[in-house]
């Protein structure tokens, strides 16, 4: 009985500290969609269209290169939070910049950890459905370019729910932006790290209010995906 008061209490508060728009929690929620955000358009327009590109083009060890790709789709976040810090540190190749432990580090290391994913999502989609669009386009004598353009727009709704997808994984990552943003008060905390932090602290209603925003979040992002796939 003492632990269900306790986990009530836990929740009044963290529901408190929501309505009541504490400004360390608002900072942190506003952060993370800033940086998952960032990564995830980033990697959208780099490698949808080079995505594409390598799913309609035929070349040898194609099926070497979907491997890896796959393989990539799941790398673990703390082995791509540990290469952005080894390349970002002092005596790393861009120590220069003085990048560690900020914002900019963390956007480097999700748009990293989520590039894998959006490559190989688009490289399988356009495979397996863009050589049809492919060969319309090249009846109507369009370019590469043109061809690539008209399979975004075509197969917009499936790279949607793609980039929707990534950008989920990256909203609820916690090595990466532990290593390179230090999770820092009041400039480098997510609400994955704070979540992380608050529960080692035994400070439960931040942990709690935070944990609410990330399931509602998550909501948001399934409701997105079960809307464009045409699931009930």
């Amino acid at each position: 009985m003492i632990a269900i008061d306790y986990i009530v209490e836990g929740l009044k508060e963290a529901i408190k500290l929501l309505i009541g728009f504490d400004q360390e929690i608002y900072e942190i929620i506003f952060l993370s969609l800033f940086i998952s955000t960032s990564a995830t358009i980033i990697a959208s327009i780099i490698f949808i269209p080079i995505g594409i590109h390598l799913g309609i083009k035929e070349f040898k060890r194609k099926r070497a290169l979907s491997r890896m790709l796959y393989t990539f789709m799941s790398i673990p976040s703390v082995v791509v939070g540990l290469l952005v810090a080894i390349i970002l540190s002092r005596r790393g190749p861009l120590g220069k910049f003085d990048l560690m432990y900020t914002p900019k580090a963390m956007i480097i290391a999700q748009t990293l950890l989520v590039t894998p994913l959006i490559l190989g999502l688009t490289y399988s989609l356009a495979k397996n459905r863009g050589k049809e669009i492919e060969s319309i386009g090249k009846t109507l004598g369009a370019g590469r370019k043109d061809i690539i353009l008209l399979i975004i727009k075509e197969l917009k709704i499936d790279l949607i729910v793609n980039v929707v997808t990534a950008f989920s994984r990256a909203i609820s990552e916690v090595g990466a932006v532990m290593i390179v943003g230090g999770n820092i008060r009041r400039k480098t905390r997510v609400i994955t790290t704070t979540i992380s932090l608050m529960k080692s602290m035994g400070d439960y209603p931040m942990a709690i209010a935070l944990g609410i925003v990330l399931l509602f979040i998550s909501f948001l992002v399934n409701s997105i995906i079960y809307k464009y796939t045409g699931e009930d």
